[in-house]
């Protein structure tokens, strides 16, 4: 009985902290704050109320329970070839910074404390890694620019690798002396081991999947990949050497879904990707609230410690102290020296001055600080100056970076500027796509059929073309469809439901039913979610690294005169309604876009051969070229 009593507890804490988490964060929602930092708030304020049961979280907990999804979920929808741009800065902080971290910290606690330096260097190791769940959802909820979302999600995801190998380095050098060989052959087998280890589960991983056409075993099998690289990894020690199961984790997540558009169905990536949503969602979210529950323990335990609260204080604040100065100096170096050698080439001071800033410990500070021997000095002391750092560098960070990122004139990716990438890569797509129908259609394919592909094909194109411009009351061409197609979905759903309840069908012929509906309703919400508001007020340019370099484009003035007045004239004489404006820049002649139904811009080039147009909608700046299908 009183096993089942334990259990049925367990299952109420569960539910009651998921429910708190989707409660708090539809609440952090509506009133505009960050939800990660509102939780924790709130789990500390939970902390303390006596009649609520203590919540203590043990490191194996958060280590191997919760570490590797988090990792996984993040590592799977992170970008390999953004990585390897950034690798130079993401290696400078997520091995150079945690080391020096390490050693800075712990000289400071080895004077403050007259603990041995080991000792020091290993409450270091616990303090240094910033966070991989409080960086980047920090971090994408501020709106920073995609540059340093990707180099901080790099560094917190491969820095706590870093942090624990020079925890397991320092906590054995308290027993034993460790030299420099040692300390080398601890980083080579974590680092080494590690990417081994994953890419064999990536290998395995990626073969196993392209034999498998259910999304349901697909997303099945993905639910073990996390645990598949990390328990192996932790397990394998060559002569007292370690492996990072963090390594493992994040070398078979990044592989992984870097192969998942070759090898998984559209479905199962459909499936998996919200499956990991809502993971993700719920995990990151939790360990916000679980940091904030451990504060009345911690304190207990530091209440009796015997260590005078003036000590306390200075230990604290220069820990605190020391991981942020120690951050914002190292960044600054790294940058200079990066800049120079030129291995960084983008990148100003206020987006280094934001990565500095931006080093929020998160749970994995609190995890490895129980991994302290329960016989270290002053143990209580460290573990409550890393619940300090935590919800420190949480609080004070998190709270003030959006003011911060505003001064300093950062912010997120410019809608209009994705809606015209996103255009540029659906052109060429659809370019692809039509050659390829005219080279396998047969002669017996009915031109309905080839016609109807034919639109269907385009149409993507031009829903995206239309998410530029200034915007208007007028609906555009796709949100009309949108807004019809909607209404007669609600309309089919409601019948099917209706046959439903006859119950004279199979139920899983109306489920398969059902689903394609939905899948149709998806489809056609998706752009309008990824687009989000499009009408800033900013000069949208073509990004550098994207400007094409064609003959046409070079020799093609950047702006010129109309040769009429603002509107599309064959539209107006032709009694058409036109979405946007394009200028041909050889003649000034004034179209309309391919989404409006006179497609008057392609029709001028195609009568007259003229190659560039550029964007006639107020703050574009943008040129296309017809020819070679390039942004300018």
């Amino acid at each position: 009985m009183g096993g089942t009593i334990a259990r049925v507890e367990v299952a109420l804490g569960i539910a009651t902290l998921t429910a708190v988490v989707i409660a708090v964060t539809a609440l952090a929602a509506k009133i505009r704050v960050p939800a990660p930092l509102v939780l924790m708030v709130v789990g500390i304020a939970a902390s303390f109320v006596p009649q609520l049961p203590q919540v203590q979280l043990s490191a194996e907990i958060v280590l191997i329970g919760l570490l590797p999804p988090l990792l996984y979920a993040a590592a799977i929808r992170s970008s390999v070839i953004d990585f390897r741009a950034q690798a130079s800065a993401i290696a400078v902080l997520s091995v150079g910074l945690v080391v020096i971290t390490a050693l800075g910290i712990g000289i400071l606690v080895h004077l403050l404390l007259s603990v041995p330096l080991a000792v020091g260097v290993a409450i270091g190791a616990v303090v240094a890694p910033p966070d991989a769940v409080a960086a980047t959802s920090v971090a994408r909820r501020v709106g920073l620019p995609r540059r340093i979302v990707t180099i901080l999600e790099g560094e917190s995801l491969f820095n706590d690798a870093t942090a624990i190998t020079c925890l397991r380095v320092a906590i054995l050098a308290m027993t034993a002396d460790v030299g420099f060989g040692r300390i080398g052959l601890a980083f080579v087998s974590a680092a080494g081991g590690g990417v081994l280890i994953g890419l064999v589960v990536a290998f395995l991983a990626v073969r196993i999947r392209a034999a498998i056409t259910s999304a349901r075993l697909d997303n099945a099998l993905s639910l073990l990949l996390p645990f598949a690289a990390y328990l192996p990894a932790e397990e394998i020690q060559f002569a007292g050497l370690h492996v990072s199961g963090v390594i493992a984790v994040v070398t078979a997540g990044l592989l992984i879904g870097h192969k998942a558009p070759v090898v998984q169905t559209a479905r199962s990536r459909l499936s998996e990707r919200m499956n990991w949503a809502t993971i993700q969602f719920l995990l990151e979210n939790a360990v916000f609230l679980l940091i904030g529950l451990q504060a009345r323990w911690i304190i207990s335990d530091l209440a009796d410690s015997g260590v005078r609260p003036s000590k306390i204080i200075a230990v604290c604040a220069a820990v605190f102290g020391g991981v942020i100065v120690v951050r914002l100096l190292v960044v600054a170096v790294s940058r200079a020296v990066l800049w120079r050698t030129g291995l960084m080439r983008d990148g100003s001071w206020a987006q280094s001055a934001i990565i500095g800033w931006a080093g929020m410990r998160g749970v994995v500070t609190l995890a490895t600080a129980f991994v302290l021997p329960q016989q270290t000095p002053y143990r209580s002391v460290l573990v409550f100056a890393a619940m300090v750092v935590t919800v420190g560098s949480l609080l004070l960070q998190g709270f003030t970076l959006p003011a911060f990122a505003r001064r300093a004139g950062l912010h997120g990716p410019d809608p209009r500027e994705d809606a015209l990438q996103a255009a540029s890569v659906l052109e060429s797509s659809s370019r692809v796509a039509l050659e390829t129908l005219e080279e396998i259609r047969r002669p017996s394919d009915a031109e309905d059929t080839i016609e109807q592909l034919r639109y269907r094909i385009t149409r993507r194109t031009n829903e995206m073309w239309e998410h530029l411009g200034t915007g208007s009351d007028v609906e555009t061409p796709a949100e009309e469809y949108r807004r019809l197609r909607m209404a007669t979905l609600t309309a089919e759903r409601k019948e099917v439901l209706r046959i439903r309840a006859l119950g004279q069908i199979d139920h899983e012929v109306i489920e398969d039913v059902l689903y394609g509906l939905d899948v149709e309703e998806s489809m056609l919400t998706v752009l309008e979610d990824q687009t989000g508001d499009v009408s800033e007020a900013e000069p949208l340019l073509t990004r550098a690294s994207l400007e094409g370099d064609c003959e046409h484009l070079q020799q093609a003035p950047h702006v010129i005169k109309p040769n009429g007045p603002a509107v599309c004239e064959d539209c107006r004489r032709e009694g058409l309604r036109w979405v946007h404006l394009r200028l041909c820049l050889t003649c000034g002649k004034v179209g309309c876009c391919d989404s409006s139904v006179g497609k008057h811009a392609t029709r001028h080039y195609q009568d007259t051969g003229h190659p560039v147009m550029r964007s006639f909608e107020q703050g574009e700046k943008w040129r296309w070229c017809f020819v070679d299908e390039e942004l300018g």
